[in-house]
Formats: structure tokens, sequence, C-alpha cells
């Protein structure tokens, strides 16, 4: 991940009685828990909340599905070899959370930990394709790698586990997500599980498949799904000196820009989130700091054009306007438009008997309602590109709903790129002046050299299994 993650280290005194619901909770306390003998259950789970983000705000996956364009250094969005290292995330925000598990606190710091760590796989799993997991966190030098499917089985079974998991055992410490309502880490898990489900219907596409049964499982599971926008996960970030990572993106460089990709889409369709995805300025001092841009950067050029393009319009789009990603904004993790959505295509394949026109509908509300805006115009819906063009229950309208996921999941990069991977919606031009020999964009992460060097039997067991091998052009399962 290419944007900055911050990390937070806290005391120990914090943590014997309180829960807390947001970052601000924990003032300027700055002792390193890494100095005392025992790991502080609080602090490790802060750390790894104050951290999640960083999936969120991943400017490579924006870069490959297109909502962002680079303005200098372009070497990404032209498909440079994506060979990058996952040790860090497992060394880091995941063992914090095995930690957490192993101490056995209480049953409800358990299940917190376990739906977040799910939510860690998911990400890692969905760049490279097969990883360690059953093996992995667990001590061993050598960890196998195991197949997708397996990982994505195992995360469906730990995401369900974890939800049935929360009791009244004790209070969840170090919470600045929900303050430890158990209620909402219901409701996040089972949304989860919608959009993990979901992932697998390329593989599993019949109404009584897996995908199909573990979908409508955690539909109806007990907690309940995400249903309003109330109910979001964000993290939500104070200021000072815990700034929002898109805050974070523009401090003192102009790297990254809303692309064009993204900018005409919305103008085709005349939608008003434009007024939110883009702004005018980096400099959240200037008198135009909170006005909106459409002027998209036009995707996937060699830094001279590119340079020569935002020279020439000086008003190009950053990411998200100017009052959206000040220091103290947040950034939302999973969305109720994303939910319904996805409840939405699942009902046209003929997946539930929920009304799937109604869920499409109020998804893209939702999504509006979230960026703060007005809901859309009765004709907007009316669109030919809006509008369901088929009867429901065969899955006949999944361009218009995956282009509408697509829409409601930015500035999320990882999700609209896997999300693009599995619909093909909307059809995206590779980059004109890509670098790679395909010059196509790059569908999975390269394992990384040092993977060679250390588990070399297992990476190399692992690379036997993925038609047309260890390449950027490569498919993870569920997409071949």
């Amino acid at each position: 991940m290419n944007n900055k993650i911050f990390v937070i280290i806290f005391g120990l005194s914090l943590f014997a009685t309180t829960s807390c619901s947001k970052l601000e909770d924990f003032g300027d306390t700055n002792v390193n828990p890494g100095g005392i003998n025992d790991p502080i259950p609080g602090a490790l789970l802060t750390n790894v909340l104050a951290n999640l983000s960083s999936y969120a705000t991943s400017t490579r996956g924006g870069l490959y599905c297109q909502y962002f364009s680079e303005t200098q250094y372009t070497d990404v969005s032209l498909y440079s070899l994506p060979q990058i290292s996952f040790s860090g995330e497992y060394s880091g925000l995941l063992m914090d959370l095995q930690n957490i598990i192993n101490l056995k606190v209480n049953d409800n710091m358990t299940a917190v930990s376990r739906i977040t760590k799910a939510y860690i796989f998911w990400n890692i799993t969905d760049r490279w394709g097969e990883v360690p997991y059953s093996e992995a966190l667990l001590g061993k030098a050598l960890p196998k790698y195991d197949t997708q499917e397996d990982i994505y089985r195992g995360i469906l079974k730990e995401l369900t586990e974890a939800s049935a998991q929360f009791n009244n055992s004790g209070g969840i410490t170090g919470d600045i997500i929900f303050g430890g309502s158990t209620d909402k880490w219901k409701k996040v898990a089972n949304s989860l599980r919608l959009f993990i489900s979901l992932r697998l219907s390329n593989k599993f596409p019949a109404s009584n498949g897996f995908a199909a049964t573990e979908f409508k499982a955690a539909l109806t599971a007990a907690g309940g799904i995400i249903t309003t926008n109330a109910d979001n996960w964000v993290a939500k970030y104070p200021g000072d000196d815990f700034k929002s990572p898109w805050w974070g993106l523009y401090d003192g460089r102009k790297d990254f820009a809303e692309s064009k990709t993204m900018t005409d889409l919305l103008g085709s369709l005349g939608d008003g989130r434009s007024n939110a995805f883009g702004g005018a300025t980096e400099d959240l001092t200037a008198n135009n700091w909170n006005e909106p841009s459409t002027v998209g950067v036009p995707y996937g050029l060699k830094r001279a054009s590119a340079e020569t393009f935002t020279g020439d319009n000086p008003t190009w789009a950053r990411i998200l306007r100017g009052n959206l990603r000040e220091a103290d904004d947040a950034v939302v993790i999973v969305s109720a438009a994303e939910v319904l959505l996805a409840r939405a295509e699942a009902a046209d394949r003929g997946w539930t008997s929920e009304t799937a026109l109604t869920l499409y509908q109020d998804g893209i509300k939702a999504s509006f309602e979230q960026w703060g805006l007005s809901a859309p115009a009765a004709g907007y819906f009316t669109q030919s590109n809006v509008a369901f063009t088929a009867p429901v229950g065969t899955g006949a309208n999944l361009k218009q709903i995956a282009t509408q996921r697509y829409i409601a999941t930015y500035p999320d990069g990882l999700q609209g790129w896997a999300e693009w991977r599995r619909t093909g919606y909307p059809v995206l031009t590779p980059a004109p002046d890509a670098t790679n020999a395909s010059g196509q964009i790059p569908t999975r992460f390269v394992y990384h050299s040092s993977e060679f060097g250390t588990n070399k039997a297992a990476v190399e067991e692992a690379v036997k299994r993925i038609p047309g091998g260890d390449t950027q052009d490569s498919k993870v399962w569920w997409d071949q």
C-alpha cells in the first residue's frame, strides 16, 4: 500500500477499565507497549484499528481500477511489476490480532480480533491469490501456502463463528471504531460474509450453490447486517497527531488525482457524487479549498504528458473535495450502499427472494447520503445506463448493478479493483502508455523475491497451481 498510515501506541493505564469510541479519547499518551513484558490487549487492538483504513485508502488498488490517476511518478498506473511483500502485514497487524486471541481476554475481544483478522486476510488473498493462511501466525518458520478456495472457506467460517461468539463475557477495550458495541461488530461480520460470498459468484453461480448458500446464511444471521449509514464501518480521525490518510496523501505532495475515467463516468450519468469525489486544490488554506472539480486527469500517461495536463489545468480533480479530506475526516471501510448493492445483485441472480430493483435504488440513495448529498431525482433511475433492462432472476442486470457498486465503493481502491476483476464492469481501457509486455491492467500482485529465499518450497508449490504462473497477468482463483 502506497499511502501513508499511522501507528498509535498507547499506555497500559488507559486500557485498564475503559473502552473508547474514537481516536481523540487517547489524548497525548505515548507509552510504548514494547517496553513492558506483557502485551496490552487494548493497545494492540487500537493499533490495528487505527491502521486498518490503510486497506480502504490503497492508491495502488485505486490506480488499477482507475479511480485515480498519477500526476508525476506514473510507474504504477503504467503497470510496473507489482512485486510486493506481504510479510509486514503478517508480522504487524495480523500478529497483533493473533496475540489478542492467544491472550484469551474474553470472548468479545477474541471475536472482534477474528473479524478484523478475516478482513485483512481477505484483502491479502485478493491481491496475491494463494498465501499462507492455515499455518500462518502459529510460529511455523515455513508455513504452507493455502489455495484461495481454502482461504475463502476459512474466512467465511471464521466470520460465522466470530459473530456467534459475542456474549456477556466482558468489555472490548481499545475499540476506537464502535466503542465496544457487539451489535455493530456482528453487523460488520455478517456484511463481510455477504461480500465474500458474492465474490465467488463466478465459481459458484448457481442459486443453490456454495456462494448463494453462504450469502443467504449471512443475510439471515443473528445480529443482522449493515442497512443504514449509521452502521457503516468507519475509521474516524481526530486530527492533530492522528490525521486522516486522505489528508496525508496531500501533505506536501500532489501525486494523485481523481481519474478522467471516473469523472467521465459520473458526467455521463449526470451524477451528483461528482461534487464530492474531486476537489479543485490540495491546499486546504486556499480560497477555493472546498470547491469540487470534475477535471479528471487522463489515466495511464507518461510523466511528461501527465505533467503537461495538470500544468494546463490547475484545478484538476484531487481525490475528494476539500472538506472530505481534512485532518479530522473519516475513512469508510464498509458502507450501507455497498451492502445494499450486493444484496441487489444477489437478488438479480436469483440467489434470494428480495426485491432487486428496490435494493438497487436504495443502495444508490444511501451512497448519495453517505457523501452528504440529496438523493438523485427520479430521472436518474430511468436513464438507459442506470435502469434495469432485463427481467430479474438471471443476473442480466449485472452491468448496471456492478457499475453502481464501482461508484459507491469509491475511493476504496482495493475493493474497486476486486469488483472490477470479478464483474468486468465498468469496461476499463488499459493505460495507453503501459510499460508491461501485455499492456493489460494487472490482475494480481507478484510474490516478492524474499519469499523465494525464505519459504522457497511453499511458494514454488503455490506458483505451480497458478494458471499462467507468478505474473501480474495471471488471475486469482475466483477470477479464473
